[in-house]
């Protein structure tokens, strides 16, 4: 249980702080993250790692010489947002381009994949690594469906040394690419983890059991089996890596031995003694290995273990020089400081005044955002207990996070007289850029599309409206999801069929939107029925069985938390 917090929403905002006030000696402070306090040559090629926040020493411990320059951190167990990614590639970038390396999720993809755009927009070289170590998550043939846990190190490391020795973007990237190809791992749970402020772990293992194969966000495992001895385990995790041999390895391996949160290093010392026993024993000589809490899980007891098939060149970098906040090898580099004038306020976002009838509508606008506010803080436990059945169950904590900056952000804009269009274009910045990981992505996309269609001239109609509804229904299936994989897609699609339907047959949108609310609660209801086909629950389908999905319930509680604020003529 996680004991230590204040309000569990500031959680992770508090924790960057606390650990930046630790650390000045390597990090500052930038937006969505943090980078490098100290200089780097001019041309140096920008490592730039991250992902949710609640697996320190990933990602901000990373971060220094041989290493990343910059982390991305997002909510608890929810990849940052493609804002916070863009603006620490922005911080940490030194002129020869930046490597996006990231653990293969969902909500990151999404989001670094946006920043990647922004950022070649603006003119920075990006390329892109995901992390797809973890053997436990789709099988071998379907490797790029494969997720990233503890191999995130292997690539960081072989990737900032490679960076460090002043190696074009291009063959940095090739050094991350093939560590990514000769790494796997695999890891077990004796007990699940626990978000501050929650009453229940996000998964439970039986007394005397352990979970085969779970994931770091709390996903379930593929199987289950007694709490076997030290040496017994090693042999389960040596066998199964063993079989993942990646094609052309050698006899050198890395081995990596990673507690999950609370399992004491002791502990990970004598299993460890029984690792390098079997890698000995079928003639495997082993390099420079690695025990200790690595990427972690909160509190979760468990512990994986990686093997990491290095040639002579990855071999030398993983050997290469690194100091870090959390991670250290090799004799120090001194490194100078950067000026202390290098960290810059953000500024206000620019309102451009609409007219006077968008303005009025503005407030309309602000109010239903507020509305949506108040009804996922009212929701926001159940949102997470619902999707921590076979999800994270960090859904409600991120709903809550992102409607409350955009309620902030809209309620704001609407002040300083933008129209309603302008409103709804801040509002999804905001949220996306607050909430993070994939119903942040979503939920920005979606108001961004909103705003496009109503615009800051007129008063919106009833048809306006559900022009703009059809519009962000299209962003988010661009998405991929589509009817039936149990998503928010599930309540979004018949709720845009409905409104269209009765707007189109004459209805005012008042007594539409009703119907169409209607229609969506009844589906997100249905999708308990539903087995998952996308996201982190993918894996897991069979558990969320019975349960319906947590993107969907908010979604139907958002239409009918906007349908008290309507007042907009047919």
């Amino acid at each position: 249980m996680t004991r230590l917090f204040n309000d569990p929403a500031d959680f992770a905002d508090e924790m960057v702080d606390g650990f930046v006030a630790a650390n000045q000696r390597w990090v500052r402070k930038v937006h969505g993250g943090v980078a490098r306090s100290t200089a780097s040559p001019d041309g140096t090629v920008a490592l730039v790692i991250g992902g949710g926040s609640g697996h320190y020493p990933a990602f901000g411990g990373l971060v220094g010489h041989g290493l990343a320059a910059g982390a991305a951190m997002g909510n608890l167990f929810a990849s940052p947002s493609a804002q916070q990614v863009a603006a620490v590639a922005r911080a940490s970038q030194h002129g020869g381009g930046v490597l996006l390396s990231y653990g293969n999720y969902a909500g990151d993809v999404l989001n670094f994949d946006a920043a990647a755009r922004a950022l070649t927009e603006a003119g920075i070289e990006v390329r892109t690594v995901r992390v797809t170590d973890d053997v436990a998550s789709a099988p071998a043939g379907e490797t790029h469906k494969r997720r990233g846990i503890a191999g995130d190190l292997c690539v960081f490391k072989v990737a900032g040394a490679a960076a460090e020795q002043g190696k074009s973007l291009d063959e940095v990237t090739a050094v991350a690419t093939r560590a990514n190809d000769r790494t796997r791992s695999f890891g077990v749970a004796f007990s699940g983890c626990s978000l501050p402020g929650a009453d229940e772990p996000l998964f439970t293992v039986p007394e005397g059991r352990m979970a085969i194969g779970m994931g770091i966000h709390g996903e379930r495992g593929i199987d289950e089996a007694d709490v076997p001895t030290a040496s017994e385990l090693a042999t389960l995790l040596v066998e199964k890596l063993l079989q993942e041999r990646p094609e052309g390895a050698g006899d050198r391996v890395v081995p990596i031995l990673n507690g999950l949160g609370s399992v004491k290093y002791e502990e990970l010392f004598v299993v460890f003694n029984a690792v390098q026993q079997r890698l000995t024993d079928v003639g495997i000589t082993i390099v420079e290995p690695e025990v200790g809490e690595l990427v972690t899980s909160f509190d979760m007891a468990g512990v994986s273990l990686t093997l990491f098939w290095p040639d002579a060149e990855l071999e030398a970098l993983w050997a290469a020089p690194a100091n870090a906040p959390a991670y250290r090898k090799g004799a120090a580099v001194a490194q100078e400081r950067l000026p202390e004038d290098v960290l810059t306020a953000g500024a206000q976002v620019q309102v451009t005044p609409g007219t006077p009838e968008s303005q009025e509508s503005a407030r309309v606008v602000a109010e239903a955002i507020t509305a949506i506010r108040a009804t996922i803080d009212r929701h926001a436990d159940e949102l997470g207990r619902i999707d921590a059945v076979a999800g994270d169950g960090d859904h409600g904590i991120g709903m809550q996070r992102g409607s409350t900056a955009a309620d902030a952000a809209a309620r704001d804009a609407a002040e300083r007289g933008a129209g309603a269009g302008a409103v709804l274009t801040i509002a999804g910045d905001a949220w996306s850029d607050k909430a993070g990981g994939t119903s942040g992505a979503i939920w920005g996309a979606a108001l961004e599309a909103l705003g496009r269609v109503i615009g800051d001239e007129e008063r919106p109609t009833a048809a306006t409206v559900q022009r703009a509804v059809h519009a962000a229904t299209d962003a988010v299936l661009a998405f991929g999801a589509v009817v039936g994989d149990k998503t928010m897609v599930d309540a979004l699609v018949p709720f845009d069929d409905v409104l269209t339907t009765r707007i189109t047959a004459g209805d005012d949108l008042t007594t539409a939107w009703s119907e169409a609310s209607a229609a969506a609660t009844g589906a997100a209801d249905a999708t308990a029925s539903l087995l998952p086909r996308m996201g982190r629950a993918r894996t897991h389908g069979e558990d969320a069985v019975g349960t319906p999905d947590a993107g969907a319930i908010s979604f139907a509680l958002i239409t009918a938390a906007v349908l008290s604020t309507i007042s907009v003529p047919a």
